[in-house]
């Protein structure tokens, strides 16, 4: 993959920008200023720049990354010559200009993802995109080690979203370490200043971000948590402090191409977040973010109102992923199910489901229109919780992930919807582009035949599919009209039925 990034050092004397500077769309073109450095620079500095082309403007924020740099980043979505200048309440930082040169995206830069048809997702080139995502809550807080050897089993898996906390966590026998840094200039022992920000923990995330956007992982970035419970006291920041921290942040790394914007995880933990803060905290999201970025609100058991206009996707936590199909008709947006249970052997019941369990669930979701997340929590592996942690997956599941997540990208570019399915009492699940493509799936039936009921005027071959054994088996001849389909006999059996000619 092309460079993410550009990096042009303007000192307080002079800005020169060589005329082969370029970078491609929808990678990021980022300014370093050399500025104060006394007094408190996250507080009493202002800094902002306008890109400017032909009759296109965008103004960015710019942030204070410490040792006296502070630096301005920005997406094109455009190609051709940029030109920028720089405004700020400080001299050495105001009136700064040059430009760039925004080149064609190269062959696997894709762009951000966006909403299509309504219900899928695709990529702004129009790439298909199908979120098969995964969990490392706390991967930043890590060390350096641990990363990168999350990210080298990311590198080796089907999972191209992550889901992934700002701030720290703890709870129980899952993570009880500080991280190496805090967010926060300051300590837990004698309070934090939350008017200073701590740059080497937003770098370590930075850094994280652009690992994973060189894997082609979206990072839906969790920006507010209630597993604190008490131990640092960042879930119990006031709404002015919660604000300077989304400004802070979004400067950051709202450039990347590869952010999602989750506002909570399990909004409800946060008691005091009301309705009402969180549609302010979510509405700064939304007037701050230059580029619409996706958006979504996770809850623990009560759904929050998703019709509401920002949220452009359902991110939920409920464990019968075939109601994605109900979801979908009530709030006519995407579903996603990050939390569907994990993978696991932990004490608790939302952590010990078998693989098979997950593989299934998996297919339910897709076969109901929607999409489903992963997570593992298996004890005393390598003494790391890959859900919480990262460090190497040993379940079952994703081998299993990897085979439908090829489906999927062997399936219809929009994405595939939920169909009726005849005769009543033969219900499973069945999704697809009516009259050209079905999936069927039987979950934990173990059927030895199902009659399926295919368009007269149409020529269809039939696959036979095996969920869990990863086998597909092309049953002889074509077929049209009513059809008895074999089948083995056993649980996680799909079909899938594709037009080859009218």
């Amino acid at each position: 993959m092309r460079s993410l990034l550009l990096i042009v050092l303007v000192s307080s004397a002079f800005c020169q920008i060589m005329s082969e500077e370029v970078v491609e769309k929808w990678n990021f073109f980022e300014i370093a200023l050399e500025g104060p450095s006394k007094g408190n620079p996250f507080m009493d500095v202002e800094l902002t720049a306008v890109f400017s082309q032909s009759d296109k403007s965008v103004r960015v924020r710019g942030f204070y990354d410490g040792d006296g740099i502070y630096k301005i980043r920005f997406m094109p979505k455009y190609e051709g010559p940029w030109q920028y200048v720089t405004h700020s309440n400080h001299d050495n930082l105001h009136g700064k200009s040059g430009g760039f040169t925004c080149i064609p995206p190269g062959r696997e830069n894709h762009g951000p993802v966006n909403v299509q048809n309504g219900f899928h997702f695709a990529h702004a080139d129009g790439t298909p995109y199908y979120p098969v995502g995964t969990t490392i809550y706390a991967l930043t807080q890590m060390s350096d080690e641990i990363i990168d050897q999350s990210i080298e089993t990311l590198k080796n898996s089907p999972f191209n979203k992550l889901r992934l906390l700002v701030f720290p966590k703890q709870w129980n026998y899952f993570i009880n370490h500080d991280p190496p840094d805090f967010p926060f200039l300051g300590s837990k022992e004698e309070g934090w200043d939350f008017t200073r920000f701590n740059p080497s923990y937003f770098q370590r995330l930075d850094r994280t971000i652009s690992s994973l956007h060189d894997l082609g992982i979206q990072v839906d970035l969790i920006l507010f948590h209630g597993y604190d419970w008490g131990k640092w006291g960042f879930d119990k920041m006031p709404l002015d402090t919660d604000l300077k921290y989304l400004q802070y942040l979004l400067a950051r790394v709202s450039a990347y191409q590869n952010i999602w914007w989750s506002m909570a995880n399990e909004y409800e933990i946060l008691g005091d977040h009301t309705t009402e803060v969180w549609e302010e905290l979510a509405q700064y999201v939304v007037d701050h973010d230059p580029y619409d970025h996706l958006r979504s609100i996770h809850n623990a058991s009560t759904f929050y109102d998703h019709s509401k206009p920002w949220i452009t996707h359902l991110s939920v936590q409920n464990h019968k992923t075939s109601r994605i199909k109900e979801w979908r008709e009530k709030y006519h947006k995407p579903v996603i199910v990050d939390e569907c249970s994990y993978e696991g052997d932990i004490e608790y019941s939302w952590g010990d489901i078998t693989g098979e369990e997950m593989v299934n669930r998996f297919w339910k979701g897709y076969t109901s229109g929607g999409y489903v997340t992963h997570g593992e929590v298996f004890m005393n592996v390598d003494t790391l919780m890959f859900w919480a942690e990262g460090g190497n997956l040993v379940g079952e599941s994703p081998s299993r992930i990897a085979f439908l997540k090829k489906i999927m990208e062997e399936g219809p570019a929009g994405g595939i919807d939920p169909l009726p399915y005849e005769p009543s009492w033969n219900r499973k699940f069945k999704a697809g582009v009516d009259p050209d493509y079905f999936l069927h799936y039987f979950g934990e039936g173990q059927p030895k035949q199902r009659t399926v009921s295919l368009p007269e005027d149409g020529v269809f071959s039939i696959e036979v599919i095996d969920a869990w054994n990863m086998t597909i088996n092309q049953l002889p001849g074509t077929y049209s009209g009513i059809v008895k389909v074999p089948l083995p006999g056993t649980p996680y059996i799909g079909l899938r039925i594709k037009r080859v000619k009218k």
